[in-house]
């Protein structure tokens, strides 16, 4: 539990320092008057949510219960429950948000989350499943060294999950202080608890019903808002785009890159982190884990892009929706004494609320309050499953097989990983609360470029390359982490934004292009040079996990050695 505790203070420390990195600072959140049309169906979301929670935990008897659901969930659940998981505040607000303020550069995280998916469909998912039990370190680590491996796994896992729980924890903030007219911090408080809540009792199995049931009721709403934007202008989407440049302050520009990623090494850098970062996420890997086989593996995937894809094309018509209803219209903006105000900035509720504003424009108070209501529910979902995939980092790869090395009871187990998710909880509140203006799909794309920075050359290589070894997974994913943490520590947004000194020593925002061929690169030759007795034998251990991964034989109800 100690070495849990150091590991999560780690993640928690690097966070604090690149959370202020440059994304846009929108502002904090405004107070707002209780809006009962939300509070009663966001009610109502809960009440049922933790009746499926007292249902599971109810259910929940074993590890393989806690962790995956018993791999009892089907490959149409589980393609809901990914989209779920992934379609995140950073998505649905996020996005819609910067599309709101920067027009055709909002589309970058977007098509960057969105191809990332063949690559998990193509290389990962089957030999993921075949050759795993809970988390992606079970995979990593099938021949090489336990304790290196799973250690530098939870390392990765809990950074990555630092970073996204920001953005989640944000934009739930910001959507309770709307709701209900509370002040930040005690919203934060409210879903930091009702996240402990479901992770600790219900595990897996709640997890996956929270995410089917926000996922359904998000691409519902999203689709209503859209189909309403478009039947206004009679599904002219070139009418909605000429409107747009006459409104938007930037004019034509919305309609080019440059407005926000301004240089084509950071878009670069953005686009490999959104893409490859998808593949290490350790949110999104657990999930094939609750499948039966990898054959359901597969299709749940395949069925996860064909909706992830469809929403991403939601939030563009949502972002450009935006414009056109809400710029020209002042009653949506916090006005100032003389009369003025923000129209990219300047919304009630903050910054990152454009699709909530559009919301209540097309279909006023109650379909506002069904969408906030959504929203929080999409944050919630993802939060859960963020919240589980480092408590079973903890409880899974660092105590039941680094500190206790296999000598643990499930009960323990479960034990540990219960625990881990309050204290994971509370660290999550203190985050939320430090970085209230925040853009939350910029602190998701910090999230993506470590783990594509970390988790994902680690797992690429000792699935696909006989000469990966221990001591180059190693030298690799800690190059790869410190790099991608040192860099964003040292770009602008840091080096000169928050500890003031006059020039940046690392100009880009965004490390992937960077520190991901540096992780690449340091596995390649570490592994190269390294001629070990353990070496030999981890690589005349790739035949048989090569044959494991590509048919799954000896893979049912296995462990990953």
């Amino acid at each position: 539990m100690r070495l849990a505790s150091l590991s999560l203070a780690a993640a928690a420390a690097f966070t604090a320092t690149a959370a202020r990195a440059a994304g846009p600072d929108l502002g904090p959140t405004t107070q707002s008057a209780t809006n009962w049309p939300a509070i009663v169906i966001f009610l109502l979301f809960v009440l049922l949510t933790l009746g499926i929670t007292y249902r599971a935990a109810r259910q929940t008897k074993s590890a393989a219960d806690f962790y995956a659901a018993g791999g009892a969930i089907s490959p149409g659940q589980n393609a809901l429950a990914i989209a779920g998981d992934f379609m995140s505040a950073a998505s649905f607000l996020g996005i819609s948000a910067l599309v709101f303020t920067s027009g055709f550069d909002g589309l970058i995280y977007s098509v960057g989350f969105l191809v990332g998916w063949p690559i998990v469909l193509f290389l990962i998912a089957e030999r993921l499943r075949n050759l795993g039990k809970f988390t992606f370190a079970d995979v990593a680590s099938f021949r090489l060294d336990q304790t290196a491996i799973r250690t530098l796994a939870a390392v990765g896992t809990l950074t990555v999950v630092a970073f996204y729980l920001i953005a989640q924890m944000v934009g739930a903030g910001s959507l309770i202080k709307l709701l209900f007219g509370l002040p930040y911090g005690y919203a934060v408080a409210i879903v930091g608890v009702l996240m402990i809540v479901y992770v600790a009792f219900g595990g897996m199995k709640a997890t996956t019903s929270v995410q089917v049931i926000k996922a359904c009721l998000l691409l519902f709403g999203a689709t209503v808002m859209a189909v309403s934007v478009l039947w206004h202008y009679g599904f002219n989407f070139n009418a909605i785009l000429a409107d747009a440049v006459k409104i938007q302050p930037k004019g034509l520009a919305i309609l080019g890159p440059g407005g926000f990623v301004a240089d084509p090494v950071s878009t670069v850098s953005l686009g490999l982190a959104l893409m490859f970062g998808t593949a290490g996420l350790p949110h999104i890997l657990m999930r094939f884990f609750t499948v039966k086989d990898a054959k359901a593996a597969r299709k749940s995937v395949f069925y996860a892009t064909g909706l992830i894809g469809y929403f991403y094309i939601l939030t563009f018509i949502i972002g450009f929706g935006a414009i056109v209803y809400l710029m020209p219209d002042s009653s949506f903006y916090n006005v100032a004494a003389d009369g003025t105000y923000n129209k990219l900035t300047g919304l009630v509720g903050g910054g990152n609320m454009p699709a909530l504003a559009l919301s209540k424009a097309v279909g006023g108070s109650l379909f506002y309050g069904f969408i906030a209501a959504v929203a929080f529910a999409t944050i919630l979902a993802v939060v859960s499953g963020l919240t589980l995939a480092a408590a079973s980092a903890v409880s899974h790869d660092l105590y039941a097989n680094v500190i206790a090395r296999g000598r643990s009871t499930e009960r323990k187990e479960v034990l540990v990983s219960k625990v881990t998710a309050v204290v994971i909880g509370f660290v999550a509140i203190g985050l939320g609360y430090k970085f209230e203006t925040v853009n939350v799909a910029f602190m998701v794309g910090l999230a993506f470029a470590v783990a594509a920075s970390c988790n994902f050359p680690v797992l690429l290589m000792s699935l696909m390359w006989r000469g990966t070894t221990t001591n180059g997974a190693l030298v690799g994913g800690v190059l790869g982490l410190v790099t991608a943490v040192g860099m964003v520590v040292l770009s602008k947004g840091v080096w000169v934004a928050v500890f003031g000194y006059h020039d940046a020593i690392f100009p880009y925002d965004n490390p992937a292009l960077f520190s991901m061929p540096l992780a690449f690169a340091g596995i390649y030759v570490v592994s190269k040079l390294d001629n070990s007795r353990r070496a030999q034998r981890e690589r005349a251990m790739f035949e048989q996990q090569f044959v494991r991964s590509e048919t799954g034989i000896g893979a049912a109800g296995a462990h990953a050695h």
